[in-house]
């Protein structure tokens, strides 16, 4: 009797092969299944997840960072100021100090720049006053050869009234001459006593004038720019003649009132 099983082998063979289609056919299926379920899916988180529609405004520069939270601005000033607060301060000290500095240089450099000036103005102006001083002499010989001669004389003989005149003539050119280059020629009669600029040389009493009053000049002074080069010798009154002394007259008898300048 024959074996249904072993008389067909054939069969059982394309039997498995079906089987192993039909198993290989649900695989395919459950993964198409699958992975049409996922795109379902993806797509519907698309959805919920997807952005609003932006809308740029003007002057909009997608390169620009967003600004910061203004409490994190703030905080970040904070912090910011307390650092820098003792490095400001330190700057500002020294920034203080070098004001205080260049100030001061400066002060110093205008004070150098006038007292140059200044000695600058004097040796121009009293540069001649040595050579002023030996010039005086030559003035004083001509006044005293014009009070030598006497006036009678000069009345009586024409020759010497001209010579009296040539001097004078001299001596009024050499005054000028003075007076251009700031000499000044002083002859303080019947002024008050001034012991900056006059130089006692003898005291008298003289009725109707009070003490202190120049009687006679002997010598005249000169200034050179203002400045004293030679006092002026003179006679003054004293107490003795019975007026007091004018108000801003020095009083030659007192201390301090004989004061030679040329010392």
């Amino acid at each position: 009797m024959n074996n249904p099983e072993h008389s067909n082998p054939e069969k059982g063979e394309n039997d498995s092969d079906k089987a192993g289609e039909e198993s290989a056919e649900s695989r395919e299926e459950s993964l198409a299944e699958r992975s049409a379920r996922l795109e379902a899916e993806a797509a519907s988180m698309y959805e919920k997840q997807k952005p609003e529609e932006f809308n740029p405004p003007d002057g909009y520069d997608p390169l620009d960072p967003e600004p910061l939270p203004e409490e994190i601005t703030q905080a970040m000033e904070g912090l910011a100021n307390a650092e820098s607060a003792p490095a400001n301060s330190a700057l500002q000290e020294e920034l203080d100090a070098a004001k205080d500095q260049l100030a001061r240089a400066l002060a110093e450099a205008e004070n150098t720049r006038r007292r140059a000036q200044k000695e600058r103005e004097d040796a121009s102006k009293f540069a001649i006053s040595k050579f002023a001083k030996d010039l005086l002499e030559v003035s004083d010989n001509l006044r005293r050869a014009l009070e030598a001669f006497p006036s009678d004389l000069a009345e009586a003989e024409p020759r010497i009234q001209n010579m009296i005149d040539g001097i004078e003539a001299t001596e009024r050119s050499l005054l000028r001459t003075f007076e251009k280059n700031g000499i000044v020629k002083l002859e303080p009669l019947d002024e008050p006593f001034d012991p900056n600029f006059h130089e006692v040389m003898f005291e008298a009493p003289v009725p109707g004038k009070p003490a202190g009053i120049v009687m006679q000049v002997v010598e005249a002074g000169y200034l050179l720019n203002e400045r004293l080069i030679r006092p002026a010798r003179v006679g003054v009154t004293n107490s003795d003649g019975g007026e007091e002394t004018p108000p801003g007259a020095a009083d030659p008898s007192t201390p301090g009132g004989q004061i030679d300048t040329e010392a």
